[in-house]
Order: structure tokens, then sequence, then C-alpha cells
């Protein structure tokens, strides 16, 4: 089951045309990623504190299907797609009003602070799975 988020575009998202600038759909579609995280009980801060790992965008592909606006109520609808020791693949969508405007298939990775490849621990994998 997809997590949903949503999110309403303030003018300050927007570029002279009025629409939402291509680069906040990148912000939105993160704050739902961190909503989603923190909604299955993981910390982040404490993952990191107590274990040294950070989540990092790896890899992210983008489609531009339609355009918001001001004030529009948009909804991002988070999926995982493939879980592996240190990887995790996202699909997210943006919505207005059930009509997609943008999807993106996000790619993950656990890293040390350090910046090298981590694994995932159990508690944190079984909690996405």
């Amino acid at each position: 089951m997809a997590h949903r988020f949503d999110i309403r575009v303030y003018y300050e998202d927007t570029d002279l045309a009025g629409i939402v600038y291509y680069a906040n759909y990148l912000k939105f579609i993160e704050r739902a990623r961190t909503e989603w995280v923190r909604g299955l009980g993981i910390d982040q801060a404490k993952l990191k504190a107590e274990e040294g790992i950070v989540f990092a965008v790896r890899r992210v592909e983008a489609n531009y299907l339609s355009p918001a606006r001001f004030d529009d109520v948009l909804t991002v609808e988070t999926e995982i797609g493939e879980l592996t020791g240190a990887r995790i693949t996202l699909s997210q969508v943006v919505k207005r009003d059930g009509e997609r405007l943008f999807e993106a298939m996000v790619m993950l990775v656990a890293l040390t602070e350090a910046g090298r490849p981590a694994r995932l621990p159990a508690d944190v994998r079984r909690r996405m799975g």
C-alpha cells in the first residue's frame, strides 16, 4: 500500500508562468519520503547517532507529465519497489485530484557518515519490507 502525503503549492513554489518550478517536485517527494520513514517508526537522527548510518539519493528518474499551479493541493504517493541490504528503490507519484502530474523512481543508499556504503540494520529493513 502506498504512503500518502498531502502538500499545498505556495507562491514560492511557482515560476513566472505560475506553475510549479520543476526542481520543487524533488523537494515535495523528499518531504514525502521523510514522512514515510517517520511513519514507519524510523528515527533518522537516532539511526545516524547510534548506527552511524544515513540515507542518500543515488539516482532519480523523473517524468513531468502535467503542471501543478499555485494553491493546488497535491498528494505524493510513495511505494517501495526493491529493498536490498543497502539499497531502497521507491516509486513516487505526485497527483492532483487523482491526475498524475509527476512521477519518479528514486534509489536510496545507506551510507556511513564517512560516505561509505553500509548495510541497513535488520530492524530498518523489516519496517520497510
